[in-house]
């Protein structure tokens, strides 16, 4: 058999990024030998993530629609049909058994390209609502992996397999409070951890209720463990050179998710979907903080579908400032409250995503899957 080759597209934020991983790393952990290229938007995080991750990335230099400038859209039109250019290009050159797209507009050349090439394209839906990129692309799809019911709302429903969302490989075997974690972040004694994490890019409002509550917090025996993402993390790091922080840890990105998940009582988090995938997996109590800067309001939607089934608390982005403090500081006293959010999450865990849908990559290119 001929070595396989596979192109994994899209990017932008965490959230499509490390699911991409994890396929690329279950196809690897199938295929030793495998060429896995990713495609990505050039002046985006997954140039830096991908590499750092083993794999080689080529950058295109999509964007994204401006939906309250309408002008600068000639700019991006313009950076799509050259993207597209060098999609085919690359595509030409790779000669990939299959396309993978995990959402976002990054995704789009390289999906379109591949579908008037005749190569077989699998896209990876995330969300309760599915992507404008996924959507206008899913009538070329062999196959839509989904993680929620009824998205026959926006596929072609003898396209659609529910395969859940991929999960980091370093999550599957999970203890919680595991003593590495637990020294890891500092916390060397009983006191209870809350997780915040504000995205891969940061979050502002969370920020700020972190900083009005921190010294609350602090005195109520309350350890954190605190991302900030790149955007606020001089701010916060001025901001703890003026309070009595012992028991915070704190940095722009956490780069041991497991430990930090494993030592973690309660998460502060936005709702994209590979985190609530994370967290419903390894059954973790969780505030969502859905951003409201996200296109076609996916992580309100995304929380609500927990929300409504007792498996998430909802906080509004313009409450976070004033209540997100108090809200945490409420729940993580709480046991009984901790544990009825930790059981109704679990209902919303599907075991072996990643490996789902890498099966229906090995279909599509008629590979039996247990090959």
């Amino acid at each position: 058999m001929c070595r396989l080759k596979v192109i994994i597209s899209g990017g932008g934020t965490g959230g499509h990024i490390f699911p991409a991983i994890s396929i690329a790393d279950e196809i690897r952990e199938r295929f030793p030998d495998a060429d896995i290229l990713f495609i990505g938007a050039e002046d985006r995080m997954e140039m830096e993530r991908v590499p750092a991750a083993g794999y080689r990335i080529t950058g295109l230099p999509v964007s994204g629609f401006n939906r309250t400038q309408k002008l600068k859209n000639i700019n991006v039109i313009l950076k799509l049909f050259k993207s597209l250019c060098m999609a085919r290009k690359i595509i030409r050159n790779f000669k990939p058994q299959i396309v993978i797209g995990v959402g976002g507009y990054a995704s789009g050349p390289a999906l379109c390209m591949a579908s008037l090439l005749r190569i077989p394209i699998l896209i990876q839906e995330q969300n309760f609502c599915a992507g404008l990129t996924n959507r206008l692309l899913a009538w070329r799809a062999d196959r839509i992996c989904v993680a929620y019911r009824s998205m026959q709302r926006f596929f072609p429903p003898e396209r659609i397999i529910i395969t859940g969302n991929p999960v980091r490989k370093d999550l599957r075997a999970l203890r919680a409070k595991d003593p590495q974690a637990m020294d890891y972040f500092g916390c060397r004694d009983a006191k209870p951890v809350l997780l915040v994490l504000g995205g891969s890019l940061g979050a502002r409002t969370i920020n700020r209720g972190l900083q009005r509550g921190l010294d609350d917090m602090i005195n109520a025996g309350i350890h954190i463990i605190w991302q900030t993402g790149k955007s606020d993390y001089d701010t916060v790091k001025d901001h703890l050179k003026d309070h009595a922080c012992e028991g915070v840890w704190y940095s722009d990105f956490i780069s041991r998710m497991d430990y930090a998940y494993s030592a973690a009582d309660l998460v502060v988090s936005r709702a994209g979907a590979g985190t609530i995938a994370e967290l419903s997996l390894l059954q973790k109590p969780v505030i969502l903080v859905p951003s409201p800067n996200v296109a076609e309001d996916h992580q309100n939607k995304n929380a609500h579908a927990l929300s409504e089934n007792n498996a998430a608390v909802i906080l509004p982005d313009h409450q976070a400032e004033e209540q997100l403090a108090p809200l945490a500081m409420k729940i993580i006293a709480d046991p009984q409250q901790l544990h009825f959010l930790s059981e109704n999450i679990a209902l919303f865990a599907q075991l072996n995503s990643t490996g789902r849908i890498v099966d229906e990559v090995m279909r599509i290119i008629n590979i039996p899957p247990d090959e």
